[in-house]
């Protein structure tokens, strides 16, 4: 008997589709399965098919969370401005504007040395953190294996680890090693990143620490080695990488090929993460600084760990990036760079805010 032949062989028997990258709505790429043979779409497993559903889904509901935040401070700026005009306009005299003007230029000179006096303690703070405090590297080289809205992500995410780090009561003593490159040029966008009080190296950690090289410790998921407490002595790093889970334990490969140890948090100890147990930078370096201050990793772990990726239901936040977890970290990180010699102005504090905030992402990209 002759075998019967199938009438649509598929044109890559027992290979994967092949994969093509899509553009989601809040400028990330995401890869779906590509057109392959003779032009149908491949067919997508139900847990993909659900997958892809979910990353649009959070696409969406991201943009139009950051819209709808826009807007809400610009109406909330412009509501402010108008009532001031007309609480301006309806003053019975001459004499009584300019009390107003004088009660308002006041107001706005103690507020501006409030922040200076804050601003003060802060750099204070940071310098005593040089001297003694626990030594962090965000390790910056990984820059050729990430697209350029990863590069935009990972900026952000040293901006809130440089906020957090500020208003700490016992800081960090920060560093960033192989601040090179690409990388270079993209923090130097930052606002007023000429003025951190943090150490900047374009060299490698392994460089700028040569002499007490058996101290390193990288902070990677992959390590079997688990962190039971933090050591003053050891200098933990972490991975400057947003990689959308394309590049799967390169950082444990990086400390084994460089003889350096390498250790994990101890997540698992203490809760059940909802899927991966890979987090931000800023969410490791906010982890490690909650337990300098507690001593206690469960709180450490439940301060900075959104709700969704513990498994908890009903979070309202689906966004692993910086932008989704507290924007007011950001808003500070811009707000401490705000020039305050303008001390007789009248105009508003937000709008200038808002314009390096504009600013910053423009550069990268970003409207």
């Amino acid at each position: 008997m002759i075998p019967r032949r199938n009438p649509n062989p598929s044109p890559n028997p027992g290979l994967l589709p092949r994969r093509r990258r899509v553009e989601m709505a809040d400028g990330t790429e995401s890869e779906q399965a590509a057109v392959v043979g003779d032009g149908n779409p491949s067919q997508l497993s139900k847990s993909a098919k659900k997958k892809l559903l979910k990353q649009e889904r959070q696409a969406a509901r991201k943009a139009e969370r950051k819209a709808g935040e826009k807007e809400r401070r610009r109406a909330d700026i412009e509501r402010r401005r108008r009532e001031w005009e007309e609480s301006l306009a309806a003053a019975p005299s001459q004499e009584a504007r300019e009390a107003m003007l004088a009660a308002r230029r006041e107001t706005r000179l103690e507020r501006v040395g409030k922040r200076v006096e804050e601003r003060g303690a802060r750099a204070e703070r940071l310098r005593r953190a040089a001297e003694g405090g626990q030594k962090v590297v965000l390790d910056l080289e990984f820059a050729d294996l990430m697209r350029p809205n990863e590069i935009h992500s990972l900026t952000q995410q040293i901006m809130y680890c440089y906020a957090v780090n500020g208003r700490s009561a016992t800081p960090a003593h920060l560093w960033l090693t192989g601040c090179s490159g690409e990388m270079g040029t993209q923090v130097q966008r930052i606002p007023g990143f000429d003025k951190w009080i943090i150490e900047k190296e374009a060299k490698s950690y392994l460089e700028a620490f040569a002499d007490c090289k058996e101290n390193l410790v990288y902070l990677t998921a992959d390590a079997e080695t688990v962190l039971d407490d933090l050591d003053m002595s050891k200098i933990y790093i972490i991975g400057g990488l947003v990689d959308r889970n394309r590049w799967k334990g390169i950082t444990q490969k990086k400390a084994v090929d460089q003889g350096i140890q390498s250790a994990k948090l101890p997540i698992g100890n203490y809760l059940k993460m909802s899927s991966s147990q890979v987090l931000t930078v800023n969410q490791v370096f906010e982890i490690m600084q909650k337990f300098v201050e507690t001593k206690d990793w469960k709180t450490a772990f439940f301060h900075v760990i959104p709700p969704r990726k513990r498994g908890e239901a009903g979070a309202a936040n689906d966004d692993d990036s910086p932008e989704g977890a507290a924007n007011g970290d950001l808003d500070k990180c811009l707000e401490e760079e705000v020039d305050d010699d303008d001390d007789d102005g009248d105009g508003d504090e937000e709008a200038d805010v808002a314009n390096k905030r504009h600013c910053f992402r423009s550069e990268n990209g970003k409207s």
